[in-house]
């Protein structure tokens, strides 16, 4: 997917119940789209909205209860009949993101589009694990309406993160392209212990473990039962795949914090600030620390 360059925006949040846990309507500078957020607890007052009353793009999502967090990616002429359809028939999901338009400019073809789209980025990235049990197919669209719905979905690219849906984000240019406000740290980071082998880096919402690293394949018998599951998922999910005696990352993989991704890797709990070091031997919690005592250190 091409990516369009960063540039400051400004997105508005306006909270309609007065809090940051309830509604939420999101909007962006010079764009005609409209995000509706809410969880099941404000379902009732949601679907009243206005918003909810016309064609959409939707997604679920679900808390990481069992390794990784989990997405469901839908679309509907009429969102509301749809999300209330989805209260009895999913019983995994804790919150919605629903996006549409202000001026009707979202047509069905539009939608099933973008939900196609996303699917596909969410495929690709491979970072939550997916509900959906199949994928529909891209919409026939003219030129233009695929320009439009295609600048639709780089505006909602934008605003998920902001919503702590990093789904649609691949690791792999997060971490190795070093994007501006992503990775922490410029340095390549490594680990080994355990039989253990792997490189990675911090980035601003995680450790990205690079593609070929090494976990071990057993595990300790005192790891947490979220971290077996982990494991068993990204298997499952073939992102680590069985190399002999070890487990292979068959892609860069995000994870919430270094020592989940050494955890990860070592088949057991693990404090990544200390397991994670960069060439010289120094931690991931030492260069943290010099890197906070750098800043203003002149003034």
């Amino acid at each position: 997917m091409m990516q369009s360059q960063a540039r400051p925006t400004s997105i508005r949040i306006f909270l309609a119940d007065g809090v940051p846990e309830g509604l939420r309507i999101v909007e962006k500078s010079n764009w005609t789209g409209r995000a509706v957020v809410a969880g099941r607890a404000q379902l009732s007052q949601a679907l009243s909205r206005d918003e909810l009353g016309q064609p959409g793009v939707y997604v679920l999502t679900g808390p990481a209860e069992e390794g990784t967090s989990r997405l469901y990616v839908g679309e509907a002429d009429v969102l509301r009949d749809r999300l209330r359809q989805h209260v009895a028939g999913k019983d995994f999901w804790t919150r919605f993101v629903a996006f549409t338009s202000t001026n009707e400019g979202l047509n069905k073809a539009h939608v099933r589009y973008l939900e196609a789209r996303l699917l596909e980025l969410a495929k690709a990235a491979n970072q939550w694990s997916l509900e959906n049990g199949t994928s529909p197919a891209s919409p026939p669209l003219s030129e233009p309406d695929r320009a439009d719905a295609e600048w639709f979905l780089q505006e909602m690219l934008v605003i998920f993160p902001l919503l702590g849906i990093d789904a649609f984000e691949a690791a792999a240019g997060q971490a190795r392209e070093g994007a501006v406000g992503e990775a922490l740290l410029d340095e390549t980071l490594y680990l080994e212990e355990r039989g253990a082998k792997a490189t990675g880096r911090e980035v601003g919402d995680g450790f990205v473990v690079f593609e070929g690293s090494r976990a071990r394949a057993t595990e300790v018998a005192s790891i947490h039962d979220y971290m077996h599951d982990l494991r068993v998922q990204l298997l499952e999910r073939q992102v680590l795949r069985v190399d002999g005696d070890a487990l292979v990352f068959t892609q860069d993989y995000r994870f919430n914090s270094p020592s989940t991704a050494a955890g990860v890797l070592v088949g057991g709990a693990a404090n990544g600030r200390i397991a994670w070091k960069d060439e010289a031997g120094r931690t991931l919690k030492a260069l943290q620390n010099a890197r906070a005592q750098s800043v203003g250190g002149d003034g």
